[in-house]
């Protein structure tokens, strides 16, 4: 049969029915052990769940299809996933990340470069040569987002794998915003791609996991198992299952939400309260190029806007919002909203005007609606 698009390959999570009950949908494997036969074998190679299960497996063979990649692991959180791949940094070398991204995975770099005695510099992810001038003959991985949470600028794939190749390097991606319906990462390049499976692979926001996906099967790839199952950094099987369940629905539901944040950023452009809107699905964004490249089914359905105001005008903007969720994470079917430097905390680098949306599958016009009362409100609180 010929190779099947990647809707089917979801929608079917790579699973006929059961040849003895029929069920069409996944079996959930609950046990964390497996019995030996009479021979004292394991029938199926598997002893007890922090190596292997069923479901676990299952998922993790789903993710690879999707991503294209020959092994993928799942793990207990995004986090997990993040200081298994960055643990086997070692004493002298070097990564190199974006000076904004995901604040958790930031600190995360930090500690362990500092404890493993291992340097890290961060660079200006809005600068198209900042990150090929961070690298040095030492430097052993790139850690890299695009877009880059929460300011969306947008890195060139393609040029990082080149740049960090040529010194030796691994490239890898948080793809968390941009899954493999969307840019296809290992073609372009990178060795290890990292998602937060809580995010748009689940999409419900009822499932706390992380993935590494690769075609590199070497020694340190073996060591982020070892340190998984090791460390216990593993996913439980009712949330693979989980996983499995909301996997079959992401192209969906991606698209979705990407054409209802295109809507709202398109919106929002010129409107007489916003500074700006951040959203590379713009062709007025400066990366959009770039964007247009590696994102060829939507530009996710996170954007961020800068308010013409201070940080106390963008958080009386985000307490205002009444469809759309005051909570963090971001990839589910609901919209969420967060005032960023806030969340992050006294270190925040990212501007005080800046609110970011994490879109859902709601109606555009209501969440349009919503942004557009906020504003409004807000003006009104603040008497100007």
């Amino acid at each position: 049969m010929a190779k099947i698009a990647l809707e089917t390959l979801c929608a079917q999570a790579d699973h006929h029915a059961d040849p003895i009950s029929g069920d069409v949908v996944p079996a959930l494997h609950a046990s964390t052990t497996f019995a030996r036969n009479a021979k004292g074998e394991l029938p199926a190679g598997l002893r007890y769940s922090r190596y292997g299960n069923p479901t676990v497996l299952q998922a993790e063979a789903l993710l690879a299809k999707i991503d294209g990649a020959k092994e993928a692991r799942l793990f207990g959180s995004g986090l997990a996933a993040t200081a298994a791949v960055i643990g086997t940094l070692r004493e002298g070398e070097h990564i190199v990340a974006p000076r904004i991204m995901y604040h958790g995975a930031q600190d995360l770099i930090r500690k362990i470069a500092d404890e493993h005695g291992a340097d890290a510099t961060f660079f200006d992810q809005a600068d198209a040569s900042a990150l090929a001038a961070a690298l040095r003959p030492e430097t052993s991985m790139v850690w890299i987002e695009s877009p880059v949470n929460p300011t969306w600028d947008v890195i060139d794939i393609k040029a990082a794998a080149d740049a960090a190749h040529k010194v030796g390097a691994l490239l890898l991606l948080d793809a968390t915003v941009t899954p493999a319906v969307t840019t296809r990462a290992l073609d372009l390049g990178v060795d290890i791609v990292f998602q937060s499976a809580s995010k748009y692979l689940n999409g419900h926001s009822d499932v706390l996991g992380g993935c590494l996906s690769t075609n590199t099967i070497d020694e340190r790839w073996a060591n982020i198992i070892r340190h998984r199952n090791l460390e216990g950094g593993v996913i439980g099987a009712m949330e693979a299952w989980l996983l499995i369940r909301g996997l079959r629905t992401l192209p969906l539901r991606y698209r979705a939400a990407s054409a209802n944040a295109l809507a709202i950023a398109k919106h929002f452009e010129k409107h007489d309260l916003i500074e700006r809107v951040l959203y590379p699905g713009l062709e007025s964004h400066p990366g959009h190029a770039v964007a247009r490249k590696q994102m060829t089914n939507g530009f996710s359905g996170m954007m961020s806007i800068l308010v013409k105001g201070d940080a106390d005008f963008a958080r009386s903007v985000t307490r205002n919002l009444c469809v759309f969720l005051g909570g963090a994470s971001l990839g589910g079917v609901e919209s969420l909203v967060e005032h960023r430097a806030s969340v992050e905390g006294p270190n925040s680098v990212v501007p005080g005007n800046l609110i970011r949306f994490s879109v859902g599958i709601e109606h555009a016009d209501d969440l349009i609606q919503d942004i557009e009362q906020a504003l409004h409100k807000a003006k009104a609180e603040s008497g100007k």
